[in-house]
């Protein structure tokens, strides 16, 4: 299990050891990373471990950017599947399934893969007192960004949010006709 940030990560990271997870990277850094750098981390992580599956949040708690997996993926070259909300495996195939305004849609990813889950992959499970302790004892390897040859990428920065401009009503037409004779006055359409 990686996680990027603070100190304070730990805690989360010492829960997913609690959980069952083998090791814990933590990638130090009191800086806003964006979207991009979390990706280029992540890459450099995969790949050096080698995995077969890449597992992320659908989106960020702190940004709500909902950019890191589908980055992630474009870099390192592999499939995704995004917004999972079931997902099985079958040799070298992963299928996801993902809720969309019609119904489910279900995706089908060769090996290695980025996945963004939904909060309804599953339930996390309660841990344990004694799951807990033997985390504690369990040791977490800190990384800072420049440690996996990763600079911070230039980022986008919110300059302010307002309401949108107001605008005058439309107009209602019956007919045809009226609404080309309305467009002509607009100069919209030509005779």
């Amino acid at each position: 299990v990686t996680s990027i940030g603070a100190k304070q990560v730990q805690e989360q990271l010492r829960t997913a050891l609690a959980m069952g997870a083998d090791r814990g990277v933590h990638v130090e850094t009191t800086d806003n990373i964006q979207p991009l750098t979390a990706a280029r981390i992540l890459l450099n992580i995969a790949q050096s471990e080698g995995v077969d599956l890449v597992l992320l949040g659908k989106q960020a708690i702190d940004d709500d950017n909902n950019q890191t997996g589908q980055m992630l993926a474009a870099l390192w070259d592999r499939p995704q599947a995004t917004f999972a909300s079931g997902l099985t495996f079958d040799g070298d195939k992963a299928t996801a399934i993902r809720e969309v305004d019609a119904g489910l849609e279900v995706l089908e990813v060769d090996l290695p893969a980025v996945v963004t889950v939904d909060l309804r992959l599953n339930e996390p499970r309660y841990v344990k007192l004694p799951d807990m302790m033997k985390a504690k004892k369990k040791t977490i390897d800190v990384k800072s960004p420049a440690d996996l040859g990763v600079e911070p990428a230039a980022g986008v920065s919110s300059l302010g949010i307002r309401p949108p401009e107001g605008r005058q009503a439309g107009k209602k037409v019956e007919t045809v006709e009226e609404l080309v004779k309305e467009l002509q006055a607009l100069g919209l359409v030509n005779d």
